[in-house]
C-alpha cells in the first residue's frame, strides 16, 4: 500500500466514531468537568511510616503539601528582562506564583538579526531563570515562515540547509535547560507567504520538510520533546497530521493554538477539537491561548485598552476554559499568550494590566491551579502505620511527625497506584 492511501486510511480510522458532544448543558458542565479532572488529574496514594526495624508507627502525623503539577500551566516569558526593578520583580513573583511552564523566543529573525549575530545569552539567561524557579521550558519555534530573517536565503535547498544547520546548532546547545521544542509552525499555511520556507515547503511539500525537520531534531537531542505547532484547525492539519503518523515522524505532543482575538470559542467548539485531535494518539498542548479583555479585533493600529467589563467577560470565560481542558484527558499544557497586556498585536490579552496589575482572570486561575487543583492535606496513620489519600499529579513535600521526631521526603503522584515509605 503507498504512503498516501495508507495515510488515507488511517485518517478514516481516525474519523469514523462520533465525536463526543461537550458534556452537560451550559448551566451544569462545570460539575461534569470537575468529576472528570477528578478522575484523569489525580492519583491514589498510600503512605507507609516505619520504624529503623520495618515495624509500622501509628498515630504518626503526616503533612502532604504539592509542590508542583505534573500538568504543565504556562506562558510565554519574552518579556521578563524587558521590565527593570521593582517591575521586573512584579513580572517574576507573578509568573513564578501561578506558571509551572515558559515558552521561550527562537524565532529565526529576532534570534539573528544579522548573519552569525545571535541573542543567545539573552535566551539563555530567561532559560536560566525559569530552571532557578523550577519552571520547565520550550523553545519556540525552529522553524517558520514568518518571523524569518530578512537576509534569510529564498532558494529552497539553501533554506533546508540553513534550516538543518539551526536546528542541530541550536538544541544542543540548550540542551538541559531546555528539553522541549516547537520544531515547525504552521507549515499548513506557509503557501500563502513568500519567504524561503515558503519556497521549500512549495518545492518538497509540508509533510516532507515536516518529516525532516522532526529528523533533524531528534537527531541533535533524542530525549527532546517534539511538538508541531498550528492554529488551522481544519481539513488540511488533518491530512498532515495522518500522514506523520502513518509515517511514524518522530513527533511527541501535537501543538494546537488558540487565539481568541476575534471571539471566544464556544466550548463545544474546544471540546470537539480536542476530540479530533486527540485520535491521533498524540499528548495534546494549546499552546498559544488568547482571550481579550477588551473590545474584540485584529491587526488594529497600537494597543487598545482593557474594559471592566470585558475583564469580568475574560474571567468567566478563563475559568470555564481550563477546567473543561484540564478535564481532558489527552491535554497535558495550557499556555498563555502573552502574560500582560500589549503583548502581540499589542492586544489587552494579558493576564496582567500594562501596569502588571492582576487582572480578575489571573486571580481565577490562582484559585484554580493553586487552591482548587492543589492537594494540601494533615492524615495520622493508623494501626498499620499507613494513611491513604487522593492527590493530584505532580511533586510532593511529606513530613511526617512521631513525638519529638520529625522526617520529611520528597514523592511523585503518578498516574495508576502510588506507594510511599516514610522511614524513622
Amino acid at each position: 500500500m503507498n504512503r498516501m492511501l495508507w495515510a488515507m486510511v488511517i485518517g478514516t480510522l481516525l474519523f469514523v466514531v462520533e465525536v463526543q458532544p461537550c458534556p452537560g448543558a451550559e448551566g451544569d458542565w462545570l460539575s461534569s468537568a470537575q468529576a472528570r479532572i477528578e478522575k484523569v488529574r489525580k492519583g491514589p496514594v498510600t503512605i507507609r511510616v516505619i520504624d529503623s526495624s520495618g515495624n509500622p508507627v501509628e498515630d504518626a502525623v503526616v503533612r502532604i503539601e504539592q509542590r508542583r503539577h505534573a500538568f504543565l500551566f504556562g506562558c510565554n516569558v519574552f518579556y521578563l528582562y524587558d521590565y527593570k526593578g521593582t517591575e521586573h520583580q512584579r513580572y517574576a513573583s507573578q509568573f513564578s506564583a501561578l506558571f509551572n511552564y515558559a515558552t521561550l523566543p527562537f524565532y529565526w529573525g529576532d534570534y539573528e538579526t544579522e548573519p552569525g549575530k545571535t541573542r543567545r545569552d539573552e535566551v539563555m539567561k530567561l532559560a536560566q531563570w525559569c530552571r532557578a524557579y523550577g519552571i520547565e521550558t520550550k523553545g519556540h519555534p525552529l522553524i517558520w515562515h514568518e518571523g524569518y530573517p530578512k537576509w534569510g536565503p529564498s532558494d529552497p535547498d539553501a533554506t533546508r540547509d540553513a534550516h538543518e544547520r539551526r536546528i542541530g546548532e541550536i538544541i544542543p546547545d540548550f540542551r538541559g535547560l531546555v528539553d522541549r521544542w516547537d520544531v515547525i509552525n504552521e507549515a499548513t499555511a506557509a503557501g500563502k507567504f513568500d519567504t524561503g520556507v515558503s519556497h521549500w515547503i512549495a518545492k518538497e511539500g509540508a509533510d516532507v520538510v515536516v518529516g525532516k525537520a522532526l529528523s533533524w531534531a531528534r537527531k541533535a537531542d533524542p530525549e527532546a520533546v517534539l511538538v508541531y505547532n498550528d492554529y488551522n484547525i481544519s481539513p488540511a492539519l488533518e491530512k498532515l497530521l495522518a500522514i506523520m503518523v502513518a509515517d511514524k515522524m518522530p513527533f511527541d505532543v501535537l501543538g494546537l493554538q488558540s487565539h481568541m482575538h476575534g471571539g471566544e470559542w464556544p466550548l463545544k467548539k474546544t471540546w470537539e477539537a480536542c476530540e479530533t485531535y486527540a485520535r491521533f494518539g498524540k499528548p495534546l498542548h494549546f499552546t498559544e491561548l488568547t482571550v481579550l479583555s477588551g473590545a474584540h479585533g485584529w491587526e488594529r493600529k497600537g494597543a487598545w485598552p482593557t474594559t471592566p467589563a470585558g475583564e469580568r467577560r475574560q474571567a468567566e470565560y478563563v475559568e470555564k476554559l481550563y477546567a473543561l481542558l484540564f478535564s481532558h484527558p489527552a491535554v497535558e499544557a495550557i499556555t498563555w499568550w502573552d502574560f500582560m497586556d500589549g503583548g502581540w498585536q499589542k492586544a489587552p490579552a494579558g493576564l496582567l494590566r500594562a501596569d502588571l496589575s492582576p487582572k480578575p482572570a489571573y486571580q481565577r486561575l490562582m484559585k484554580l491551579v493553586r487552591e482548587q487543583w492543589w492537594t494540601r492535606l494533615s492524615l495520622k496513620t493508623g494501626r498499620e502505620g499507613t494513611c491513604t489519600f487522593e492527590g493530584f499529579l505532580g511533586d510532593y513535600d511529606v513530613t511526617v511527625q512521631n513525638g519529638k521526631s520529625t522526617v520529611t521526603g520528597a514523592f511523585s503522584v503518578k498516574k495508576g497506584s502510588n506507594d510511599w515509605v516514610a522511614r524513622f
